[in-house]
């Protein structure tokens, strides 16, 4: 019998899990499942190492699963995974620690109801974060829980950076610029210093492209500066969030259209982006394979906010040694690889094309003065270090 530590990632719409084995402290990872769309069409898959299928179950198009019902389904699949191992622990990914949280720690009650009063900060995903937490302290109380946070990363960052210009009375409610996707960034920062480590010693921007879609500016592998701030709405526009926007149209929504509070979050959460700018889907597959001209600006404005953003973070740094691409969108398209890498020659880059073509490794030229790189993140094996490193920490 061997030992394992599984890595839980609850999102609004689907539920994950990783499984790594442990043998003289290094990490294996044996299976992966997921519960995804769960409002519509679910579907259980779980796969092994390699991404070879080894079992799935579906339910019909109209249905829909609770998180709770997904959550036990999941766990259940889980548990059938273990096989002999026994499970030492399961790690958390939680988006938003707040300022109280800068590092990962061991959950028990006090530390989840400290985390629900982070919800409004991230109401599409701290709820979802937490409930397994709940869950497990009740069926199995003396499993270790760690908790890892997408905010933790950014804590190196300067008072500066993270400053909001409201009076003090206000920001002292807790308002500053927090960041977010860190568990990705941490895992990035730990890769690029095998791959390129003038780039990891030097100044490097991580464009972290999904659904979600932030930007990062690292010195010597650190955060400088983010383009995500207080919540998850910030910064580039996304599937369905809206990225950076004018206070002002927020006061003109609830002033001429009298937008409430609800209102205003299903419309800057889940209708914006690059749904809301297309009309036609939230999804860059679908988006660069559409004729459509409305698609075609949806991808213009993701691919025009991002340069700027660019631009932004560079100067923050004082320069630029490397990029690196990650992220569902980052990692596999190629198109908004290169539509980037075109509009920051002007900083430097020079992309190959053909190894462009490649979802993996370098992808700029010999003559480019800033490497560029695709990288794929792994946050579920970030998570399952840090359980492994609390568990040490905890074991005298």
């Amino acid at each position: 019998m061997g030992d394992a530590v599984a890595v839980l990632n609850a999102g609004s719409s689907s539920i994950k899990f990783s499984l790594f084995t442990v043998a003289a402290g290094e990490l294996t990872l044996s299976v992966r499942g997921q519960v995804e769309a769960l409002h519509a069409a679910p579907a259980l898959k779980l796969c092994d190492a390699s991404g070879r299928v080894l079992s799935q179950r579906r339910w019909p198009a109209n249905a829909a699963l609770a998180h709770a019902d997904a959550l036990d389904i999941l766990l259940e699949a889980l548990y059938t995974a273990l096989g002999g191992n026994r499970l030492l622990a399961v790690g958390h990914r939680v988006v938003h620690g707040g300022g109280e949280f800068d590092r990962p720690v061991r959950v028990d009650d006090p530390v989840v109801s400290a985390l629900e009063r982070y919800i409004p900060l991230a109401p599409l995903h701290q709820p979802h974060n937490i409930a397994p937490m709940r869950t497990l302290l009740a069926r199995a109380p003396g499993l270790a829980q760690v908790a890892c946070f997408d905010t933790a990363f950014h804590a190196t960052q300067p008072a500066l950076a993270q400053a909001i210009a409201l009076p003090r009375a206000v920001v002292a409610r807790g308002i500053r610029r927090y960041g977010f996707h860190g568990l990705s960034y941490e895992s990035i920062a730990a890769q690029l210093k095998e791959r390129d480590p003038a780039a990891a010693q030097g100044r490097t921007i991580v464009l972290h492209l999904g659904n979600g879609a932030s930007m990062c500016a690292m010195a010597n592998c650190r955060s400088v500066a983010t383009t995500m701030g207080f919540s998850t709405l910030d910064g580039l526009p996304m599937g369905t969030r809206c990225g950076s926007l004018d206070p002002g149209v927020m006061l003109f929504l609830m002033q001429e259209l009298g937008m409430d509070e609800r209102a205003l979050e299903q419309l800057l959460y889940r209708e914006s982006g690059l749904l809301g700018v297309s009309g036609i889907s939230s999804d860059v597959r679908v988006l660069e394979a559409s004729q459509a001209p409305e698609a075609k600006e949806a991808m213009a404005l993701f691919v025009y906010r991002i340069g700027r953003e660019l631009g932004s973070l560079a100067a923050t740094l004082g320069g630029l040694d490397g990029i690196v691409f990650t992220g569902g969108i980052g990692e596999n398209s190629r198109t908004v690889r290169a539509a980037v890498c075109r509009d920051a020659a002007w900083l430097g880059v020079e992309l190959d094309p053909e190894a462009n073509a490649g979802n993996d490794g370098r992808i700029s030229s010999a003559r480019s003065r800033v490497a560029a790189w695709v990288i794929p993140t792994d946050e579920e094996r970030v998570i399952a270090r840090h359980a492994m490193g609390l568990l040490d920490l905890h074991a005298g």
